[in-house]
């Protein structure tokens, strides 16, 4: 029987600066533990350290550098020589550095984390450093969250975006290799292979440009087609529980797992059970605190569905400690594409995580808030009625007449706005709608020109 290869280890590096509080480094460290794990990879210990900043070249001192370099087998030093062995490593700390006690058992079966995982954004020189000292791969905060999307985007759109922001992470990482400083012969003499390397990297990049282009048109058109509709959008930080909310109120199989950034692509469905007129709800994709600003770059136009919404709802975790600050990272990332001016509402989600006396607390904190859990009908019942609360205060009544030449109208009548009463006269058909002036204003239109 084929033995499946053990999960990889990786070590959690933290820098605590004096501006960071204890709960928020602790929480920041419990994130990228789970944006690890999302990874595919497991804890296997964690070394933390309050520094003045981040701009050590090896970002830690030399003692935490060599409790790190105990957990992973390497020589504690930065230099440009091969490391040492893993075994000799662990002889020369042994008594020297603590040996991290979450670490302890792997080490005691001879498992050793083979990936470094900073909570930071590091330069190139710091990932070498940093892999010169302890022998293992390093990754920081934004390669992680980068790795993720790659992974998980499932649309063109999304894979051509992902694709677009891993390049622009990867670029300026790129390192010569042992014989990189030779010269190419043939089509781009006189390059190395780095430089050939880049230029690759640029040409392809513009090669997904064009591409994207192409398929945002598309995307636009789509949307364009939806302008005159009701549209929500679900927004908020990753696993606040978007796509569990927009499963009940639509009844579709979105995805729905305990995972950062298990949504990458924007679903749009339908309010259920339906309404006339219909109303859409657009699920999208999770921030995230320290998120790449190529990612916020190539996904603008995922976020558009946001920007033309109707009505936005922030979705929060109410049962994380820290959810005013998650909830600060989605208003500051929705203010960068200038969604900010569209209507929205603070949804506390999780509530039945939530006791009493933390209930009484966020009522009190945020009076305006819908609290609910979307596992919960009679909530998500609720949330619906809000919802269609919000758009009939919009909405306008009018008189439409349909004559008897054009009755193939009457879908599009009946799809954009609800029809309140329907007679007929010599004229035709007399329909009183109700619906958003702009849906009618089109209707009117529609009628005018044929």
């Amino acid at each position: 029987m084929e033995t499946k290869p053990p999960t990889p280890l990786a070590v959690l590096v933290g820098i605590q600066t004096p501006e960071v509080d204890d709960v928020a480094h602790q929480a920041s460290l419990e994130e990228l533990g789970r944006l690890v794990k999302t990874l595919g990879y497991e804890v296997a210990g964690t070394v933390s350290q309050r520094r003045e900043g981040t701009g050590a070249g090896s970002l830690l001192g030399s003692g935490k550098l060599a409790e790190l370099a105990a957990l992973t087998g390497g020589t504690g030093v930065v230099s440009s020589m091969v490391p040492s062995s893993r075994s000799k490593a662990r002889q020369r700390f042994e008594g020297t550095a603590a040996i991290n006690e979450q670490a302890e058992h792997y080490l005691d079966a001879g498992r050793r984390p083979g990936f470094v995982i900073v909570d930071h954004e590091l330069s190139p020189s710091q990932i070498r450093n940093l892999e010169r000292a302890t022998g293992a791969q390093v990754l920081d905060r934004t390669g992680v969250i980068v790795e993720i999307f790659h992974r998980h985007a499932n649309t063109r759109e999304a894979k051509l975006q992902v694709e677009m922001a891993r390049l622009k992470y990867v670029a300026p990482r790129l390192r010569e290799s042992s014989g990189g400083s030779e010269r190419q012969q043939g089509p781009g003499a006189g390059e190395s292979t780095l430089d050939l390397d880049r230029r690759k990297i640029r040409d392809r990049l513009s090669e997904l440009k064009d591409q994207l282009e192409a398929v945002q048109r598309d995307s636009d058109q789509r949307r364009s087609a939806r302008q005159d509709q009701l549209r929500v959008a679900l927004v908020g930080y990753t696993n606040a529980g978007k796509s569990s909310l927009m499963r009940a109120l639509t009844g579709s199989q979105v995805l729905v797992e305990d995972k950062l950034f298990a949504t990458l692509d924007t679903t749009v469905r339908i309010l259920q059970p339906e309404t006339r007129p219909r109303v859409l709800i657009s699920d999208t994709v999770g921030f995230i605190k320290q998120l790449p600003h190529d990612l916020v770059a190539s996904f603008r136009s995922t976020l558009t569905e946001a920007l033309e919404a109707s009505l936005l709802l922030f979705v929060v975790d109410a049962s994380d400690p820290t959810y005013e600050a998650q909830l600060e990272v989605s208003r500051s990332v929705l203010r960068e594409i200038g969604a900010d001016a569209v209507p929205s509402r603070l949804v506390l989600n999780k509530m039945d995580r939530v006791d009493a006396a933390g209930r009484a607390a966020l009522a009190e904190k945020h009076p305006d808030a819908i609290m609910l859990s979307a596992h919960v009908p009679e909530d998500v019942s609720a949330l619906r009625e809000i919802i269609i609360a919000f758009f009939e205060a919009e909405m306008v009544e009018d008189v439409l007449v349909l004559p008897y030449t054009k009755q193939g109208l009457i879908g599009e009548v009946y799809e954009s706005a609800r029809v309140l009463s329907e007679e007929y006269d010599e004229t035709g058909r007399v329909l009183k709608v109700r619906g958003l002036p702009g849906a009618i204003t089109r209707l009117r239109r529609s009628l005018a020109a044929l």
